[in-house]
Formats: C-alpha cells, structure tokens, sequence
C-alpha cells in the first residue's frame, strides 16, 4: 500500500488471558484496547501484556466506549482481532444448533466493522466454517462485502505454525479493500517431519510443585487424582486410551463398544505433538491429557507450554479458571506467525524489520492520548 500506518495498533474483542495479543504484539502491533466479559481473564491479561483490558460483555459494548478509551489510537486503528466463545460451533457438541454463544461471531464482525480497521482477524473452531456455523458465515460475509472488506476463511493447524499442538481451528481475515490490495495466508513452517513435540515443548520443565511446596514457577502445581484414577491410568501406554483399561477398572458408561469419547483417560506421547489443548486439559478423564508415562494429570504450566505461552507469563485464578484460560487462547505463536502476514500485507513483502512491542509503550500510548 502507498502509505501504511507508522504504528500497527490493534483491538482484542473477547481477548480471554491474552494469546492473541501476546502473539501480535511479537509481531510489532501494539495492543491499545481489550475486553472480555470473565474477570480471571482480564486479570492475567492486564498483568501480562497491559492495563487496557476491560471487564464486559462484548455485547452490552459501543463502538464510541472504545474510541473514547483509545483516542487518538481511534482514527489510526489498524487491526481489530478476536476469538468469539466457539462452543456452539464445536463439532463435539450435540444437540440443537441454535446455541445462544453463536451469535456473539456476528457480534464481533459488526464492532471490528464499525470501528472501520484497515484490517479484521477471527479465530474459532473449525465448526464455524461447517454446518453448524453456516448460517452465521452466511451473515459475516455479507456484513464484510457490504463495508467493503474482502476476506478468507480458511483452516489451519497449529503444529504447521510451530505449536507443539495439533489444534485445527478456523481463521477469517479481512481487509479494507480500498486500502490493502490483497492478503495471504502464512506459510507453514513445520511439517510432519520438522512438527514441535510434547518433549520439545516440556524440555527443561521441573516436576510440578505439591500443593504447599514453595513455588519458583508459576502455575505448576501436581494435580490431585484419586487413588481408583491412578489404577485406571496405570495401564495406558502412551499415546493409549481407556479401552487400554481392564475391564474391573472400567467406569460402567465406558464397557462394551457404545461409548464414543475414545481418548478419555488417554495419554500424550513424547514424540508427538499433543492433542488440543481444551478448557478442562487439566484432567485426563476429560480427554488424552494425561502425562505421558507419569500417572497424573499434566498441569497448567505444561498446558501452557504446549499452547505456547512462555514461562513468565502467570495465570490468575483457581486452577480450574487457570485451565480455562490456557484452554481457550489463541497460541501465541500462531498468531505471531498471522501477524507478521498481516504486516506482509499492509508494507508488502519487504516489511520493515519490527521489533516485540514491550509493555511500557502501549502504557505510553495510552497515556499521550
């Protein structure tokens, strides 16, 4: 583009801990304006990455509440991000389609619009882009073509992007069509060969801290599993499941062949990339979050890793909302890996060399509005 912005400012509508953000501010955008409606959430967001996050639901918020709160920012704002609650959209989920949470995609499209960025970015499940969320894409590309935006839908796996995770999640992007000529998806930088491993990802971590121990790390602690628990997943080789399980240790749901959640009380495996993190990874008869010879749970750092966080990121909460958070982000550094495209976008492909944006200059943004 002829002329783009000297400064890449961005908003994270329903910004959970913040991954999004850590990740886009990797890549030079510096975060001026966040919300989301779980205080846990905004809590680690303002510890970690700065005090603009507000408590809200996205749905009670204006478009003027955000251009007061940012200012100057406002006439200037290049990126307007999120990653709208995806449960009603999950393909593990039963039943009706008309969950109320899917309206909230719809939600975030007319906000990111109306505050007219040179450049719009959503994260979700692949469910979105399926049946379930048909008839909210159906509205979301007619609401982009109408304010001028061309887009993409497109899915991506995280491992290809250097998260230690296989995570298959949908990601739309638009730009203002007058401004930016066109845009394309990052690259993958991994493959099946060079994919980011559960070892890799927990290399040099320390065995979790029992409740008590004096903690050097945050988020590290042991997680309590029952006596019949640590029986059951004893027998789970890894990369197992519950079917792994003898039959006496077998929950009653779970004999014979009709159950069909195959990977609960599952291990990780070493050599693998892990499966996708979820809200409750931090319990193995939730899913194969297991550890992969231990018999316990992994814990929130270890959950953390595998999104991608680093070490001196802290979670605030109870360990299960600390769970939720992780569960829910956007790995960091897939949306670094998204976020320099973007960059790649608006300067072309010899984007200036850009810097992580520290804290203390959205502080100073902030504060010169």
């Amino acid at each position: 583009m002829a002329n783009p912005p000297r400064a890449l400012t961005a908003v994270d509508l329903f910004s959970g801990a913040g991954g999004l953000s850590l990740g886009l501010r990797r890549a030079g955008f510096v975060p001026v304006f966040a919300c989301d409606n779980d205080p846990y959430s905004v809590a680690t967001y303002g510890l970690n990455i700065g005090p603009h996050a507000v408590l809200c639901d996205a749905r009670d918020l204006t478009v003027s509440r955000i251009r007061d709160t940012i200012a100057n920012a406002a006439d200037r704002l290049t990126l307007v991000c999120g990653g709208p609650p995806c449960q009603g959209f999950s393909i593990q989920r039963r039943g009706e389609l008309g969950d109320s949470r899917n309206e909230l995609v719809v939600v975030f499209v007319r906000l990111a619009i109306a505050l007219h960025p040179m450049l719009i970015l959503m994260e979700n499940v692949a469910g979105l882009l399926g049946t379930r969320g048909r008839a909210q894409m159906r509205v979301v590309r007619t609401l982009l073509d109408a304010a001028g935006y061309d887009h993409l839908a497109e899915l991506v796996d995280a491992a290809d992007y250097g998260v230690p995770q296989h995570r298959v999640r949908a990601v739309i992007v638009a730009w203002d069509r007058e401004r930016i000529p066109h845009f394309s998806l990052p690259s993958p930088t991994h493959d099946a060969i060079t994919w980011r491993t559960v070892a890799d990802a927990w290399d040099g971590l320390p065995s979790p801290y029992n409740r008590g121990e004096k903690q050097t790390l945050p988020n590290h602690e042991r997680v309590r599993v029952s006596r019949l628990n640590e029986q059951r997943i004893s027998h789970v080789p890894p990369g197992g499941g519950r079917q792994d399980i003898p039959d006496a240790l077998q929950l009653p749901c779970h004999r014979g062949t009709g159950h069909r959640h195959l990977d609960v009380y599952g291990r990780m495996e070493w050599s693998r990339p892990a499966p996708t993190i979820t809200a409750m990874f931090d319990n193995f008869t939730r899913g194969r979050f297991a550890h992969p010879v231990e018999d316990r749970s992994i814990t929130n750092r270890e959950g953390a890793r595998i999104q991608g966080f680093p070490d001196d990121f802290v979670f605030i909460g109870p360990k299960k909302d600390v769970a939720r958070q992780i569960g829910n982000a956007v790995p960091p550094p897939l949306a670094e890996r998204f976020g320099q495209s973007l960059r790649e976008a608006l300067y072309g492909r010899r984007s200036p060399t850009y810097f992580t944006v520290p804290q203390q200059m959205t502080i100073d943004l902030l504060s010169a509005s």
